[in-house]
């Protein structure tokens, strides 16, 4: 039987197998013959690429004995081309194409270990004995440094230090532990079999909760998490001795940049929580009654009933990781993806009571409203673009095409050449009269990772990104905006921020932390050529850049003019990614695939008037 896997730009074709052999050829979309195999079991490769996990599955179909021939092709595509699939692990090779030839070896077939495929020892050697020097010699400063930044409390590890920077003599807030920055740090030790310093921050981050929070005499909602903590010693009241303790010392904006509500914290904390729960498979902590009612308390805040006319999150600037004012008030796209994900995993470890309870029905409801809204309304692609072009206004209807009264006016200059004619984003925000046409990383990325896309939607995105890798990706992974906001734009939008310059920071900056939800999003739709090239890309700088939180202008040339040095994020972001290549199916404690039951629930309601209904209600009554 033949079989045929999509390779980015190649298809592989598995030509015939026997009990002992198997020979592929490579061929390019046009069906232009690359290479064939010539041993028995061998493939023709491009330069260095080969994968221990495409021999592995040949090991459990029965093959005992490889020949791993490595050859350069006629005509070779480009220094680029290498084979992959979901779930490969590379077995890079030092030099000039040679042949390794492992067939006077019996290789052990592998065993599942963990949910995760070990290869056999050979291979396991093979590819630790082929890992160039220079990733070791990253990878293990990358570890030093993060466990550097581990910050204890009452002699426990319960987080990572923001920016660990041994020459930054104000570090301002960051020698706190701020739970967006923690979560990679968190995966990193999840990855590495270290589960203690998780189960910490998840369980101190729970207590802080409950602590009365007061801003200008206002007490926010108790399901609020703080945006960071840090652990003070202060003196025990009461104590002559001068006796002291070490306390946690919150922050929930009250002390913030603009005092700005951290709404994202709350929705991290329960994608942590899943993904702690399904890599240690220590669901008793999910279970415990303190930690579900933190998790009611979280979804309660989010799903309170408001003004608003959408199933979006309404939020104010800053209250993400974009935590200045970019003009991203409203329903950002970010806040968008992150609760669509938080409420299908709070679904999942909710304990059933009784019956349905109103919590519930009330999430099942969103997101079903929440998952129609974002692909309906915020997809663009050339096609959606050429609509709203034509789009007619001041529609008063039901049936009104043109729903947000959005004008063809507001479709920028610089989109209308940047659109590729294939695949398309999720735009940044919506809101009546207003799209924000802005691609933004954060969001785009995890509306594939929780599935808030559709399956075409998240190839779409893949594709856009790689079509348009030099204003994306650049020197630096990844652009957390595209394109920065200039001239008169910048000085209204931001307020003149001196901070969010164009190109800088926030304002179109390069996030070397962003690579590790690329890397997740990549795995997803099986596109992980791109997460290793990108991660190609920022193994060249991150280190002897000293770990910079962000880098300046457009292609991100330059590390950021305000960027601090050793930031964690950068640093695990950066580990997270290179463990989850190496290990593609630990990947599965963050993603979610699309939900049948949801797809049905929301055909029902599109086709009937809301008017309509309540006329019946009226008339039943």
């Amino acid at each position: 039987m033949e079989n045929t896997a999509c390779l980015g730009s190649l298809r592989t074709h598995r030509v015939h197998s026997t009990n002992n052999t198997a020979v592929y050829s490579l061929q390019d979309q046009k069906a232009r013959r690359i290479g064939l195999g010539s041993a028995p079991g061998g493939w023709s490769v491009h330069k260095r690429h080969i994968f221990p996990s495409e021999l592995s599955d040949l090991l459990r179909s029965g093959v005992k004995q490889i020949k791993i021939n490595l050859t350069v092709v006629g005509e070779p595509l480009s220094d680029n081309f290498y084979l992959s699939s979901v779930t490969v692990n590379p077995l890079w090779i030092s030099g000039e194409p040679a042949t390794i030839d492992l067939s006077s070896r019996t290789l052990e077939r592998p065993h599942s270990e963990n949910g995760r495929i070990q290869g056999d020892a050979i291979l396991e050697k093979a590819h630790k004995e082929f890992k160039s020097p220079q990733e070791d010699k990253i990878e293990e400063e990358a570890w030093t440094l993060l466990r550097q930044a581990v910050v204890n409390y009452c002699g426990e590890p319960v987080g990572t230090v923001a920016a660990n920077d041994p020459g930054d003599s104000s570090p301002l807030n960051y020698d706190q532990v701020f739970v967006r920055d923690f979560v990679p740090s968190a995966l990193a030790f999840l990855l590495k079999g270290e589960f203690d310093i998780v189960r910490n921050f998840l369980l101190h981050t729970l207590q802080l909760q409950s602590w009365e929070k007061t801003v200008d005499c206002y007490s926010p909602g108790r399901g609020l998490m703080p945006a960071s903590f840090k652990v003070k010693t202060v003196c025990i009241e009461g104590s002559d001795e001068g006796a002291t303790e070490e306390v946690l010392d919150p922050d929930f904006g009250e002390a913030a940049i603009g005092r700005v509500a951290p709404v994202d914290s709350g929705l991290w904390w329960i994608i942590l929580l899943r993904a702690y729960s399904k890599h240690t498979g220590d669901y008793a902590l999910q279970e415990r009654v303190d930690v579900q009612t933190g998790i009611k308390l979280i979804l309660k805040l989010c799903l309170t009933d408001g003004f608003d006319m959408f199933p979006t999150l309404l939020v104010t600037d800053g209250s993400c990781m974009i935590d200045r004012r970019m003009g991203i008030h409203g329903h950002p796209l970010e806040i968008q993806s992150l609760f669509y994900s938080a409420l299908r995993c709070a679904r999942e470890m909710l304990l059933p009571d009784d019956g349905p309870t109103d919590l519930a029905r009330a999430v099942n409801s969103r997101l079903s409203a929440l998952s129609y809204h974002v692909r309906e309304h915020y997809w663009v692609d050339l096609r959606k673009l050429n609509e709203i072009y034509r789009y007619k206004t001041e529609e008063y209807s039901h049936d009104a095409v043109n729903k947000f009264n959005i004008y063809p006016e507001q479709i920028p200059l610089w989109l209308i050449d940047w659109m590729p004619s294939q695949g398309g984003y999720m735009i940044g925000n919506l809101q009546p009269a207003h799209m924000d046409f802005r691609f933004f990383s954060l969001g785009n990325l995890w509306a594939i990772i929780g599935s808030l896309a559709t399956e075409d939607q998240s190839e779409g995105i893949l594709n856009f990104i790689e079509e348009k890798w030099d204003d994306l990706i650049g020197t630096m992974p990844l652009k957390i905006a595209f394109p920065a906001l200039e001239y008169d734009e910048w000085r209204i939008i931001t307020g003149s921020d001196p901070k969010n310059t164009p190109w800088s920071y926030h304002n179109g900056g390069s996030w070397p932390t962003l690579l590790w939800q690329f890397t997740v999003a990549c795995l997803k739709v099986g596109r992980s050529d791109l997460a290793r090239k990108a991660l190609k890309v920022a193994e060249k700088r991150l280190s002897k850049d000293k770990w910079p939180e962000y880098y300046d202008t457009r292609s991100g040339r330059f590390i950021g003019k305000q960027a601090r040095l050793y930031q964690t994020w950068s640093i695990a972001g950066y580990l997270v990614a290179k463990m989850l290549l190496e290990n593609p199916d630990a990947a599965k404690i963050l993603t979610f695939g699309e939900d049948l039951a949801l797809l049905e629930a929301m055909s029902c309601p599109l086709d009937s008037n809301p008017r309509k209904k309540r006329n019946r209600k009226v008339q039943s009554s």
